[in-house]
């Protein structure tokens, strides 16, 4: 009878001790939420495209989104313009930093989700399903729309001007 009490003891202990945090249960304390994503349309012969979104950390400590895939392309990248000897090209990057209570804006001429290898041009009205993958967060499903900018407040393409629509 003597292990059987054993067993049970500790299992009440278990039972009511504290929880402790493994790396696992960092997931459970990032949180990410994505607003206003959108991606433009291409031109039927394209072979790229792009997504856009605000990514929000409402979690205490930094994120990184790390990577993005998703069925509409053959690779999907993350992705950065950067000036290389006065000419702005776009980079994949290793990560994009998202800081708590700081949106991270990704937008046209900046920071962006790049779609390469387009298996079908992006159609202005449908959706593209993205997944990106964040350091701690993990991974968040987003149905990006197809438009001619961010939905919101303030309508498809204002606060756009200058840009040039392609339709």
């Amino acid at each position: 009878m003597r292990p059987l009490a054993a067993a049970l003891a500790l299992a009440a202990a278990l039972a009511f001790a504290p929880p402790s945090v493994h790396a696992s249960d960092a997931k459970q304390q990032a949180s990410i939420k994505v607003d206003a994503p959108w991606a433009r349309p291409t031109p039927g012969r394209a072979k790229n495209g792009a997504a856009f979104m605000t990514l929000i950390n409402t979690g205490e400590t930094a994120d990184s989104l790390v990577s993005a895939t998703s069925d509409a392309a053959d690779r999907t990248e993350v992705h950065a313009h950067i000036m290389d000897g006065g000419v702005m090209r776009m980079r994949k990057v290793d990560g994009i930093e998202v800081a708590p209570g700081s949106p991270t804006v990704l937008k046209p001429g900046g920071l962006h989700v790049m779609f390469l290898g387009l298996k079908k041009p992006l159609t202005l009205g449908e959706t593209v399903a993205v997944t990106l993958t964040f350091e701690k967060a993990g991974k968040v499903d987003v149905r990006v729309p197809v438009s001619d900018g961010p939905l919101g407040p303030k309508g498809p393409g204002k606060g756009h001007a200058g840009h040039g629509h392609h339709h």
